[in-house]
């Protein structure tokens, strides 16, 4: 029988910081093995991660996970089942405003020069078009 975890309510959600878009490293490294697995155990999560940690501890990490409300599991059986409550591309829009507001005082523009002032990145002529027609159809939109 497959059992899923409760969703947090308003108040489970306040105490345990759901949707907290904060993410250590290695927690940033299971969400990324979960993304690619949809579904796995720890121990499947635990061979998914380059130079992981101890069972004990990536089970640790799932159970915070679930906690922020990223993570959610299912009973299978003896063992739980773990995957992303939250869209990768929701996590991502999370992730960006989280880093904004953090180190770029919610500069827009202060993010995109220290993306296009990366020495060991270098964008092609064809990113930049996307990137220009990106930002014209802003300009267009008033955002």
């Amino acid at each position: 029988m497959v059992r899923h975890s409760p969703k947090p309510g308003p108040k489970t959600a306040a105490k345990s910081g759901a949707k907290s878009a904060t993410l250590s490293r290695r927690e940033r490294e299971i969400m990324d093995a979960l993304y690619r697995l949809g579904r796995a155990s720890a121990a499947q999560v635990q061979a998914a991660l380059a130079d992981p940690p101890s069972t004990t501890a990536v089970r640790t990490l799932l159970t915070i996970l679930e906690h922020k409300g990223h993570v959610r599991h299912a009973s299978d059986g003896t063992r739980y089942l773990y995957e992303p409550r939250v869209a990768r591309a929701l996590m991502a829009k999370r992730a960006v405003k989280s880093v904004l507001a953090t180190f770029f005082d919610d500069s827009v523009e202060g993010v995109v020069a220290a993306l296009l002032n990366q020495e060991d990145k270098r964008l092609s002529r064809d990113e930049l078009e996307r990137l220009a027609r990106l930002i014209e159809k802003a300009r267009e939109e008033g955002r």
